[in-house]
């Protein structure tokens, strides 16, 4: 029997954004434009015997010439608050390349990273320069994806795979190529970390892409593969940079408890 996991997921930073500005096309809804807050998370499934990191916050470089945010916690003093310490070499699990959501691997020198193959692929390719996908990671974390690789601690998916006892990702494309979602066991069922598979709850809600992606059908489809996830009795999705994380989970301080 799989041991069930504590779930976290660690609010680190929020900005104020525009509706427009979010959602792809948002002109198409016949919809105001109103304000629209988003919230900047990583996550962290732990029990007795294993503690998982799931995305590392941006970094320093993801710090500067991006848009205004509120800065709420430094993720890797996050972390060490929590208990959990590179020095363990905790497993970690890149959701995908952005910059909010690899920024600190590199603190993490010892670690297994879990990545989408896709995702490595594409990053590390030639089409990762274009501005339209560039202005969305940072060139030093995507060098790190390449000497993770080179060190052998990368560990690449490229279908539904469990990369721990009671914890399976999912690659679903779509934000990016290799976007993953990862499904950990709890005490009551499932938590399925969507990550920026979904942004926000109505994406899934109102079929309403987000503004960045790199494959609108893959997008779809990943919105349909959650509902049917949601549907199942015992589990609950977790959105990646919604606040309502916050509200439907408890939360104390910058931490919502999933599970």
């Amino acid at each position: 029997m799989t041991a069930a996991y504590e779930v976290l997921a660690i609010r680190y930073a929020t900005r104020t954004a525009s509706r427009a500005a979010m959602f792809l096309n948002h002109h198409v809804y016949g919809e105001p434009d109103t304000p629209i807050d988003m919230d900047f998370y990583f996550w962290v499934a732990r029990n007795e015997d294993h503690t998982v990191v799931i995305d590392t916050g941006y970094g320093a470089a993801g710090r500067t010439g991006r848009k205004r945010r509120t800065e709420l916690a430094e993720p890797m003093a996050a972390l060490a608050d929590l208990g959990v310490h590179p020095e363990s070499a905790p497993q970690v699990i890149a959701t995908h390349a952005h910059y909010d959501h690899i920024g600190n691997l590199a603190g993490f020198p010892q670690s297994e990273i879990v990545i989408g193959r896709a995702e490595f692929d594409f990053w590390t390719g030639p089409y990762a320069r274009r501005q339209q996908f560039a202005y969305t990671t940072e060139p030093t974390d995507l060098a790190h994806l390449r000497e993770i690789r080179d060190q052998g601690r990368a560990t690449f998916v490229d279908r539904q795979t469990t990369v721990a006892p009671g914890i399976e990702v999912i690659p679903v494309g779509g934000h990016t190529p290799g976007q993953l979602i990862v499904l950990i066991a709890t005490e009551t069922g499932q938590a399925v970390l969507t990550s920026d598979a979904a942004h926000y709850y109505e994406e899934i809600e109102l079929d309403r892409p987000f503004t960045w992606l790199t494959d609108l059908e893959g997008t779809y489809r990943a919105y349909e593969l959650l509902r049917e996830l949601a549907s199942e009795p015992g589990r609950v999705l977790v959105a990646g940079h919604d606040p309502d994380v916050m509200r439907r989970f408890p939360a104390d301080g910058e931490i919502a408890r999933i599970a």
